[in-house]
């Protein structure tokens, strides 16, 4: 085949989004102008169970500038309720099975009931303060102490694409014969998605089409929501989102607000913006659930593992049986013959939890990981050394190779850079003054998630020499319109300064909403499919071009770099053909089909997080000094937004480690913490020195570049890491998240 010399792939080029978005110059889908916009306000139910016995909006209307009040006697039906679908499937995806405003029964706190639109946001703000809501209200459910006994095992869960049990061997039977045994049982406060940007939707019809303006990760899969929501024909909605601020899971998944939007503008006649406030953010966008994990591990004198047992109980909705999937990475990292792994849910006063960053993993590695180092610490081992006499060449459940590893070049080069070597394994050894110094560390690993469709993206080369290669992804944070940029220019044979990507938008060709790691991997392989494809039509016309000096030249032969077609001492640049064949423009489409489901390879990504710690001995205060992280996520497309998706993975890790609750209370069901001054993220003064190793493994298999991704990885092992280093600082096993000075006292 014909090749290209490399050289934009893996450079550390800055964003070139940085500029417009530090000086003002993007417009989010909150700051889109329309002419005679209005603007809705959502309501929410004060209760958190029960039903609405009557809504009194006549103060409302009566209101100077009020347009219309909208409530479940008069908003209209939906035509269906799609089935709640991982939005990485490529179909309509939406939150949960259930929407808002249909009936009058009450499901959770914060339930969208009413949606006041006015021609200004105050005036719709404050017109909504004037509904009279009357309920009739039932007891709710909501914390794992009030729905303990009335758990039941699922089937399946997940958006049904894990399974309820994961079973190999004999756990019950692996743990009896073990010389030493491990168990614990770990809670884990809730989360909230809190992204700079919340969610925001601006809907305009013309005519039978609509248009929107979604802050989302996946505008097709905004679209395809809307289209079954509403029972309108896709090629009748267009969705807009070039920049989006931030996500983190909770715009993968599509809320009620994005057809709310639609169903307000159509009934007003008129362009309307539905933006949720930061409070509505912890009631309208899911959340990560709270949750109880008890893991067991059974091990020989030498420290191999015979056994693990995991379980999980956690609170989902009335509708749906969702929970964060924590036991999947547990049944697969490590060698060890026996296996059990079992959800638990019961039926709570809460909207359907959704994905927050590292879903499941996050979570289920912080039991595994503290009981892997409680284990070290009981045979006397070093906490690496335990992990590589278990290291595990495959996957464990599926006894299927891995299609790339690393993880030993994690353990030891990550190792090296912390400077683990000479570690006193006693806690509370070594001490500065008034603080207790301890260090930790963990696995980290997170599946390259399974597509099961086509990615496709469009590449074209104009006569000038510049070329625009397209593609529907949105870019909510991570640099895709530079990275990708990158991957077309090598793709082309170009310098990346003569490339630009465009994206976020239906009209451009189809990509599944980036969730789950999967956008560097799907995104790279659809660009590089177009751009190499426009580069063999190009080869081919100058081979083919009698007036071209590559004319007769076999195609295999010819070598690309900066835009001009060579073999041995003749050359022909793509202007120079363009303009002598009168082409304005040369255009070619790409498709990447992932691997297929029954293919013989485990796929993951691996990584090793360690961590240093400082306690005050009298006051309890935790402080993370440093973190270090070694990562091997295949080839890297840009060094620096690699580093920058795993540093701030890495600091999230912090947050959840030490920060980042929120509980419901029993009584009334509603969330305590609904603002950024009581719940607590970290901020610049809690971010340490975070050292990161990143270390290219070739793989073959995922992708044609070879791409894991590494918006998820940062985070896993991180919670797991600073704790283990809490112990190693005070002697004291802390299994609960986050850690708080009460925790320590």
């Amino acid at each position: 085949m014909t090749t290209t010399t490399p050289s934009a792939i893996g450079q550390p080029l800055d964003r070139v989004d940085g500029r417009p978005k530090v000086t003002g110059g993007a417009r989010y889908s909150a700051e889109i102008p329309m002419p005679d916009m209005a603007y809705a306000y959502v309501v929410g139910s004060r209760v958190a169970a029960g039903r609405v016995t009557g809504i009194d909006a006549s103060a409302a209307q009566a209101e100077e500038g009020v347009l219309a009040v909208l409530t479940h006697q008069n908003l209209p039906k939906i035509a269906e309720q799609p089935p709640l679908v991982p939005s990485l499937g490529g179909t309509a995806a939406p939150a949960q099975t259930f929407f808002p405003m249909q009936d009058d029964t009450v499901h959770y706190a914060g339930q969208q009931i009413a949606i006041v639109i006015a021609d200004t946001w105050e005036r719709a703000q404050h017109a909504a303060q004037l509904l009279s809501v009357s309920y009739e209200e039932t007891t709710p459910v909501t914390t794992l102490d009030q729905g303990r006994d009335q758990a039941y095992e699922p089937e399946r869960i997940f958006g049904g694409w894990v399974p309820g049990r994961l079973e190999r061997g004999d756990a019950e039977a692996g743990l009896a014969d073990a010389d030493i045994r491990v168990e614990g049982t770990f809670t884990y406060a809730a989360n909230n998605h809190n992204p700079i940007e919340p969610s925001c939707t601006t809907a305009e019809w013309e005519g039978d089409e609509l248009l929107l303006y979604d802050a989302t990760q996946g505008v097709n899969a905004t679209q395809m929501t809307v289209s079954r929501l509403l029972g309108i024909p896709m090629s009748k909605i267009r969705v807009i989102g070039h920049y989006v601020g931030g996500s983190f899971g909770s715009k993968a998944m599509i809320h009620a607000h994005s057809a709310l939007a639609a169903m307000a503008a159509s009934e007003v006649g008129r362009p309307v913006k539905l933006a949720l406030t930061r409070e509505q953010m912890f009631t309208s966008v899911g959340h990560r659930e709270e949750q109880e994990q008890q893991l067991a591990i059974g091990a020989t004198s030498e420290g191999r593992l015979t056994a693990i047992r995991h379980h999980k109980l956690s609170p989902t909705s009335h509708f749906d049986d969702w929970a964060e999937p924590s036991i999947g990475i547990s049944s697969q990292i490590y060698a060890c013959p026996n296996y059990e792994g079992v959800y638990r849910l019961f039926r709570a006063n809460t909207m359907t939890p959704t994905f927050m960053r590292a879903p499941g993993e996050a979570s289920g590695m912080f039991a595994l990981e503290c009981s892997m180092d409680e284990l070290a610490h009981e045979l006397g081992l070093d906490p690496i050394e335990l992990r590589l006499r278990n290291h595990s060449d495959v996957d464990a459940m599926s006894g299927l190779p891995w299609s790339s590893s690393g993880l030993r070049e994690c353990y030891e080069r990550g190792a090296q850079r912390f400077g683990w070597q000479g570690r006193d394994p006693r806690p509370g050894t070594r001490r500065e003054g008034n603080w207790l110094i301890g260090t930790g560390m963990a696995t980290a690993a997170y599946p390259v998630p399974p597509l099961p469709n086509a990615q496709r993206a469009r590449a074209r080369l104009y006569a000038d020499g510049t070329a625009v290669v397209q593609a529907a992804t949105p870019d909510f944070g991570t640099g895709v319109a530079t990275v990708m940029a990158q991957v077309a220019a090598d793709g082309l044979g170009m310098r990346v300064d003569r490339c630009r990507f465009e994206d976020g938008d239906t009209d451009l060709p189809n990509i599944n909403a980036a969730v789950g790691s999967a956008g560097a991997g799907m995104i790279s392989a659809a660009v590089h499919s177009a751009a190499t494809a426009l580069r063999q039509q190009l080869i081919q016309r100058a081979v083919g071009d009698s007036g071209s000096p590559l004319h007769g030249t076999d195609p295999v032969d010819v070598v690309v770099q900066d835009g001009v077609m060579t073999a041995g001492t003749s050359s022909d640049p793509y202007t120079d053909l363009m303009q002598r064949n009168f082409l304005s423009d040369a255009e070619a489409s790409g498709q990447w089909s992932p691997p297929p489901p029954d293919v013989p390879y485990g796929m993951m990504t691996f990584g090793a997080q360690f961590a240093e710690v400082g306690v005050d001995a009298e006051l309890g205060l935790v402080r993370v000094r440093r973190m270090t992280g070694a990562f091997a996520p295949g080839r890297v497309l840009n060094d620096k937004t690699a580093r920058s998706q795993l540093m701030g993975g890495m600091l999230w890790g912090l947050g959840q480690a030490l920060l980042e609750a929120n509980y419901m209370s029993p009584d009334t069901g509603r969330w305590v913490n609904s603002n950024l001054g009581e719940y607590l993220v970290p901020v610049n003064a809690d971010a340490p020195d975070v050292d990161i190793e990143l270390i290219e493994i070739e793989d073959g298999i995922v992708n044609p570049l070879g791409v894991k991704g590494v918006g998820e990885i940062g985070q896993v092992g991180a919670a797991a890491a600073i704790a283990n280093a809490v112990h190693h600082a005070t002697g004291r096993r802390i299994r609960k998240l986050p850690i708080t000075i009460e925790d320590m006292l």
